[in-house]
């Protein structure tokens, strides 16, 4: 009954020499599968030639990498095994599996002892003080250069919040404890000449975080501003055009242009400075540390320096370190876990 226009005859082959009769649109279906089915294999073979293609051109790269990835092997991963010793009684003699196993001996000791509460505390202090300071300063920094339309006085400004960054650690804080000296120190004087006199800040344990804060905040602001002005000139032009043209002021456009697209480079970043919220910075502690301010600048990586290496307590000191690197890898899935729950981003 049906016009033979509407009707096609499939190839034969394919229905064991039966011609057989079906509508247009049933033969283009079973085309579609049967050139499907039967790509499958193909897809596959072609698949794996283009990876074993693209790997063969990119071996230079792969080599390139190659003594990176040996180096972090053989000084990261390999000595992990010695961690064993967080559980034993080491001695040198006996070596790592010779030691006797203690279990959670050090752990408890350390939990226990009057130092857990101060070093945890101080810890914890100067961490949560330099992330409220810092990690808000480099994106106002960043989004202030942004705004700056004389290219030379941008070019200035840039140069002069990236220098400190490449002073080093030492010469920092030998610059704090001449600066901040009650007697002969230059901040010091300079107060005195406007009728302020300063207290030895160096030697107030509860002064201690706001010293180390500030002057690491004045020394990284413009170098961690970098990556900030990197996502903001990667935005697209025109939304700032169509923003004039809507009338909006530069604060509106701060407000609901820069900011919402810089915050997925922004909570990477605060992810990743979370994962090291009890690793606070060990060397310059350790040089501005003195007898004065010890109960406010006695933390974590401090204490397992001098029980471990000065004390020789090997097993002691990583229990302690082993306690603090699990802590920040439990932050670290939190705040990951937090971050892709209200911004939809995350390291994993």
């Amino acid at each position: 009954t049906r016009r033979s226009s509407d009707l096609s005859i499939v190839d034969e082959r394919l229905f064991g020499g039966v011609v057989t009769f079906f509508p247009i649109s049933t033969v283009k279906k079973m085309k579609r599968m049967i050139f499907f089915v039967g790509g499958l294999h193909v897809q596959k073979k072609s698949n794996a030639s283009f990876h074993k293609n693209k790997m063969k051109n990119s071996l230079s790269l792969y080599v390139l990498l190659a003594p990176a990835l040996i180096l972090l092997v053989i000084f990261t991963y390999i000595p992990m095994y010695g961690l064993v010793i967080a559980f034993k009684d080491y001695t040198p003699s006996l070596g790592i599996f010779g030691s006797p196993w203690v279990g959670f001996k050090h752990f408890s000791q350390f939990f226990n002892s009057f130092q857990f509460g101060v070093t945890l505390r101080n810890t914890l202090t100067i961490s949560l003080y330099s992330m409220i300071v810092g990690f808000p300063l480099p994106i106002a920094l960043a989004i202030l250069c942004n705004q700056i339309r004389v290219e030379k006085f941008k070019k200035f400004f840039q140069v002069t919040t990236y220098l400190p960054h490449f002073i080093s650690t030492m010469v920092m804080c030998g610059m704090l404890i001449l600066f901040l000296s009650p007697t002969n120190g230059l901040i010091v004087n300079l107060m005195r000449l406007v009728g302020i006199e300063l207290p030895s800040l160096l030697s107030q344990p509860g002064s201690f975080a706001s010293v180390y804060v500030w002057s690491d905040v004045w020394q990284h602001v413009g170098w961690d501003s970098i990556i900030y002005l990197a996502a903001l000139s990667a935005i697209d032009p025109t939304y700032y055009e169509a923003a004039t043209m809507d009338g909006a002021t530069r604060l509106q456009k701060i407000k609901h242009i820069d900011l919402p697209l810089i915050l997925p480079t922004a909570m990477i970043l605060l992810i990743l400075r979370a994962g090291s919220l009890l690793s606070v910075g060990f060397e310059k502690v350790l040089l501005l540390q003195n007898a004065l301010n010890l109960a406010g600048s006695e933390i974590i990586s401090t204490y397992v320096y001098k029980v471990g290496l000065i004390n020789f307590q090997y097993s002691y000191s990583t229990a302690i370190g082993l306690f603090n690197t699990v802590i920040n890898i439990i932050i670290l899935i939190l705040v990951n876990a937090l971050s892709r729950r209200l911004t939809k981003t995350g390291l994993f």
